[in-house]
């Protein structure tokens, strides 16, 4: 069967404009343009375009979805299977907060108690998938499945008062690491205590401290324009600056 624009935006749910827009990026080209100069599209174009709104829907950039599906390597019946289990993935976190509004809803009246852990479960699970959507490939080639899966489980297994304490260090390094820069010096006492912070705050994540780790962390942050935009919109240059203050901080650790 084949679609005009009209009717494939129909079917998907989707606006003409939408379409059009995948046509000029290459991502979802028409199979044929007709003799009225009508785009039209054929079964394999509207497969392309249910594995297009899939992962839309698991939140990833239209940049990268077209390296994906017009690889030559894509395989849709594996991005299928894939789907599926970022969608149960999903729904596991959905039922999870559900299950903790539900459990607050019934704490509030006096129905049951909640725990402060229990509170925080679901959100920390968020951020957790949340994480791994954004970082996950880049950690897990870095530093391995099991290392990303402990420091996964230790954030879920940590307590309201870990919680508060890794939240104070973290304002505490950013606003030393502010100070420090403004000095200028990354072997200057302030930024080496930013550098320690640093240190303190990632141990509330990794199973096990290294500095080399600790490191090339440091070089990911100038490397990856992700970290390098978080850690420059205050100030341009802090990334680097960061990163410098570490290194010389894991130098001087025996």
């Amino acid at each position: 069967m084949e679609y005009t624009v009209q009717k494939l935006g129909h079917l998907a749910g989707i606006s003409t404009r939408t379409l059009r827009y995948y046509d000029e990026i290459g991502i979802l080209k028409p199979a044929r343009i007709n003799s009225s100069g009508y785009r039209i599209y054929g079964q394999a174009e509207v497969d392309r375009l249910q594995q297009i709104l899939f992962y839309r829907e698991l939140g990833m950039n239209l940049e990268n979805i077209k390296e994906i599906v017009t690889s030559p390597n894509f395989n849709s019946s594996k991005a299928l299977k894939e789907h599926r289990e970022q969608l149960l993935d999903k729904r596991k976190q959905l039922d999870l907060l559900i299950s903790n509004v539900e459990k607050s809803i019934a704490q509030k009246e006096g129905r049951t108690i909640m725990t402060n852990k229990e509170k925080f479960e679901g959100f920390k699970k968020d951020m957790i998938e949340e994480n791994e959507k954004k970082y996950g490939k880049e950690a897990r080639e870095k530093y391995g499945d099991e290392a990303v899966n402990k420091a996964n489980q230790k954030v879920m297994n940590m307590t309201e008062e870990q919680h508060k304490e890794v939240t104070r260090l973290s304002e505490e390094l950013t606003k030393t690491l502010a100070e420090a820069f403004k000095i200028g010096d990354p072997s200057n006492e302030i930024a080496q205590k930013a550098a320690d912070l640093h240190k303190q705050w990632l141990s509330f994540y990794w199973s096990k401290y290294s500095k080399e780790a600790h490191a090339g962390l440091a070089q990911m942050y100038v490397d990856d324009e992700r970290f390098r935009a978080y850690y420059d919109k205050e100030q341009p240059g802090t990334a680097e600056f960061l990163r410098d203050a570490i290194q010389i901080y894991t130098n001087n650790i025996k």
